[in-house]
C-alpha cells in the first residue's frame, strides 16, 4: 500500500464527525475522497467493487438496513450508484441519534438530467444529518512541495511572518500546473505523472459526461467545449464568447443554453468549480461585477483540454499567468477550508481588483492577488491592494486582515507597504 500523503480534510472530516450524523465527502474523481475516508472508517462497502456490486445494489434496494450494519463510522463509497441509500442513511442516523455513523463518498451528483428531466432520485435533503463536504485535488502542502513557511491561519491572527525561501523554479510551477494534485501522480516519473491529466480527461470525455447526460454525447464538441472553456480560465469570459469560441470549429448550431447545459453537465462531476464575485462595503458608489470567473477544480484539466505541457506554458507567459492564477485559486480553497472559509474574486467598474477573496465566517478577510514573477506586476498589484483596503467602508466590515500577493518568485516577505508577498510554494493553511 502506498504511503499516506495527510490531507487538510483529516481536520475537517474528523471535526464534522463529531458534529453530524453522517458525512458527505463530494469532489472529482481520483482527487482521494475514498483514501482519506478510509483511515477514518471503522468498516466499508464498495458500491463499485465488481465482486460484490450487484449484491450490494440489491440489499440497498431490498435490505438497506444490512448494508447499513457495521461499525462505525461506516463508509458508503460512491453511495451515488444506489440514490435511495440517501434517504435510508437520513432514516439510519434519526434511529441511531448518534453522531459519526456514517461517512458516503460521490463523485458525481445525482441529480436531474441536465437536459431536463427534473425528477430527483433522493426525496429529502440531508439538512441536519448529512454534512456536505467539499474535497479537490492536492494543494502543494498536501503533496509536499510547499514548505508551509507561511500560514494562511498565522496571517488571519496578525502574526507577522519570518522571511522564507521557495527552492520551485518558474519551470517547476510549469510542471506543477500541467501535473496537477492527482494523488495518484505522486511517486511517478515525470512523463507517467503528465500523463494522469490526460487519463482523467479523457474518461471525462468518453464515459463520465455520458453518465450525467443519460445519453451519448459527440465526444469532438464535448473536447471544443473543453478547450473554449480552458481557454477562459482565471477570466469573466461569458457563456456567449465561449459559444462563439466553439463554433468557430463547429458546424452545428449552438445556444448559449447548450453550452449552459455542458458546464451544469461539468459541475455535477465536479469538473468545474466557478469562482463567485465578492460584494464588499464601500465607501464610494461603484458598481460591482457580478460575473463569475472561470476555473476547472485542477488546473491540469485545462492543460490537457488545451494540449499543453510545461514547456509550452514558458514559451507563453500569458497563458502560463492565467493557469497559475487557477493552481493558486485550487490551493486557497484548499487551505480556506479548514478555516471555515470561503474564496471570492472581487471586480469593479473603476478597475480595482483581487484575484481572490479569503472571506471567513467570522468576517475576517484578506484580499490576495497573483502575479508570477514580474517585478513591475508586483508594484502594481500591491498599490491596487491598498487602494481596494483603503475604500472599505470599516463602519459596516472589517478592515481586511491582511494584504498579500502570491507569486512565483522564491522569497516570501513583508514590504514596507505591509503588503506581503508569498510564493505559492510557502503557503499552508
Amino acid at each position: 500500500m502506498k504511503n499516506y500523503y495527510p490531507r487538510v480534510m483529516d481536520s475537517i472530516l474528523d471535526f464534522s464527525l463529531r458534529a453530524s450524523g453522517a458525512v458527505l465527502i463530494r469532489g472529482p474523481k481520483w482527487c482521494g475522497k475514498s483514501t482519506t475516508a478510509e483511515q477514518r472508517a471503522e468498516s466499508a462497502v464498495y458500491m463499485q467493487d465488481r465482486e460484490t456490486s450487484a449484491q450490494n445494489v440489491e440489499l440497498a434496494k431490498n435490505a438497506p438496513s444490512l448494508l447499513l450494519a457495521g461499525p462505525t463510522p461506516r463508509l458508503i463509497d460512491e453511495w451515488q450508484v444506489v440514490p435511495l441509500l440517501w434517504d435510508q442513511v437520513r432514516y439510519e442516523v434519526d434511529r441511531r441519534d448518534e453522531n459519526g455513523q456514517f461517512i458516503l463518498t460521490g463523485s458525481a451528483t445525482p441529480l436531474a438530467d441536465p437536459e431536463g428531466d427534473e425528477s430527483s432520485p433522493c426525496e429529502h435533503s440531508g439538512i441536519g444529518r448529512i454534512n456536505p463536504l467539499t474535497m479537490r485535488t492536492m494543494s502543494l502542502f498536501e503533496s509536499q512541495e510547499s514548505t508551509g513557511a507561511v500560514s494562511v491561519a498565522s496571517l488571519f491572527a496578525g502574526e507577522e511572518i519570518e522571511p522564507a525561501r521557495c527552492d520551485l523554479t518558474l519551470q517547476d510551477y510549469a510542471y506543477l500546473v500541467c501535473r496537477g494534485g492527482w494523488p495518484r501522480a505522486l511517486g511517478l516519473d515525470r512523463e507517467a505523472a503528465l500523463e494522469q491529466a490526460y487519463v482523467f480527461y479523457n474518461g471525462l470525455v468518453y464515459d463520465d459526461i455520458n453518465r450525467v447526460f443519460k445519453r451519448a454525447k459527440n465526444p469532438e464538441r464535448i473536447k471544443r467545449f473543453m478547450r473554449s472553456y480552458a481557454r477562459a480560465v482565471a477570466t469573466e469570459t461569458s457563456i456567449a464568447e465561449i459559444r462563439k469560441d466553439m463554433v468557430v470549429n463547429d458546424d452545428a448550431a449552438l445556444s448559449d443554453e447548450a453550452i449552459a447545459l455542458y458546464i451544469a453537465a461539468m459541475e455535477k462531476l465536479f469538473v468545474i468549480e466557478n469562482l463567485p464575485a465578492w460584494n464588499p462595503n464601500l465607501r464610494s458608489k461603484t458598481a460591482v461585477r457580478s460575473s463569475e470567473t472561470k476555473h476547472f477544480v485542477d488546473p491540469s484539466i485545462a492543460t490537457a483540454a488545451l494540449g499543453l505541457g510545461p514547456a509550452d506554458l514558458i514559451n507563453d507567459l500569458a497563458t502560463f499567468g492565467l493557469l497559475f492564477e487557477s493552481l493558486c485559486v485550487r490551493d486557497l480553497r484548499v487551505y480556506a477550508g479548514e478555516l471555515k472559509g470561503q474564496i471570492y474574486h472581487y471586480r469593479d467598474k473603476k478597475g480595482r481588483e483581487a484575484d481572490a477573496v479569503i472571506h471567513l465566517r467570522n468576517g475576517c478577510w484578506a484580499p490576495v492577488e497573483v502575479k508570477l514573477a514580474n517585478q513591475d506586476s508586483i508594484e502594481e498589484a500591491a498599490a491596487n491592494l491598498i487602494k481596494f483596503a483603503a475604500d472599505i467602508d470599516t463602519s459596516k466590515m472589517k478592515p481586511p486582515s491582511f494584504l498579500m500577493i502570491v507569486t512565483a518568485t522564491p522569497y516570501a516577505y513583508r514590504r514596507e507597504d505591509g503588503v506581503y508577498v508569498v510564493p505559492l510554494g510557502c503557503i499552508r493553511p
